[in-house]
């Protein structure tokens, strides 16, 4: 009688990779469990942007001293078309230089949006750090005055502050800060707040720095980063709301040359003029759209650098 023998299974041969396979599995697993870091822009895309937009500052700071003709006196036949002359870029319905009203115009739309971020930055800024400190009462009171000033839609808000005072520059620079003034003291609040329980600040506190120094000196410079991101993308949107304010005729008063008063001012004439209210438009969607690309790029970077750290 034979004894019947049991199958025992067979273990595989062990499998060695080489290095270069190892290498390759190891930058593999790599890509998938590094965290995903934000999609950067075309640089190409940046440089054009950057480009772009170092010329319209440019052109906004030296308008004086250049050789083009004053934007407010008429230099020829009005309407104009396009051609290769010196104006050519045309002439509005009056006869006024299409490229230096834009070359004014820039000075006027970039000084009034910058302006209006800065405000808003050092007043929101402000109002976060020490609602974040402090807390309390001071919150509760600062929530009321955003909420109330959020409810409200933008445009009509700054259309109701500029007619209740006298239209001008000053005004008008308060009234767009305003209206950014609750975004900043959020953000600034919420990262405040993220600060304010790290090692280094309780370790300053117990070393016994004052509240000032707690707020301006430990807390203030850790979150400059997300302020300028949101400062990028803030000044495109002021340069719009200003254009459709000026558009409106409640912007920059006359006769000082403004994008959206320009398009204005020519918008009856479409159909037989083009020329006058389209240069301007693209003119304005270029600036705007240059610096929301660069404000992009520059928010990535930042986030980039800060997921580093």
């Amino acid at each position: 009688m034979t004894r019947s023998t049991v199958d025992t299974p067979v273990e595989p041969p062990a499998v060695t990779l080489d290095p270069a396979d190892r290498r390759r599995r190891g930058r593999l697993l790599a890509r998938l469990v590094a965290p995903r870091r934000p999609r950067r822009r075309s640089k190409t895309l940046v440089v054009l942007a950057g480009v772009w937009v170092g010329l319209v500052v440019v052109v906004a700071l030296v308008v004086q001293w250049l050789p083009l003709a004053d934007p407010d006196v008429g230099v020829g036949s009005p309407n104009a078309p396009l051609g290769w002359t010196r104006e050519f870029l045309g002439l509005d319905g009056i006869g006024r230089s299409e490229l230096s009203r834009l070359a004014y115009g820039a000075r006027a739309s970039l000084g009034i949006s910058v302006m209006a971020c800065a405000l808003a930055v050092v007043v929101g800024a402000l109002l976060g750090i020490l609602t974040a400190y402090f807390g309390s009462w001071l919150t509760v009171l600062v929530d009321i005055v955003t909420n109330a000033v959020l409810a409200v839609p933008a445009l009509l808000l700054l259309l109701a502050i500029v007619l209740a005072l006298r239209p001008s520059v000053f005004t008008l620079t308060m009234a767009l800060g305003l209206i950014f003034v609750p975004a900043f003291a959020r953000l600034t609040r919420a990262h405040a707040k993220t600060q304010l329980v790290r090692d280094y600040v309780i370790a300053a506190q117990m070393m016994g720095a004052s509240r000032l120094r707690l707020m301006f000196r430990e807390v203030l410079p850790n979150i400059i980063s997300p302020l300028i991101s949101y400062m990028a993308l803030a000044i495109p949107s002021l340069i719009v709301t200003e254009g459709s304010l000026s558009f409106l005729g409640h912007g920059i008063p006359p006769p000082t040359p403004s994008w959206g008063a320009m398009i204005a001012a020519a918008q009856p004439f479409l159909a037989q003029y083009p020329a006058p209210v389209l240069v301007p438009c693209v003119v304005l969607f270029a600036t705007v759209l240059a610096l929301n690309i660069l404000g992009d790029a520059l928010r990535v970077r930042l986030d980039v650098r800060e997921a580093q750290l």
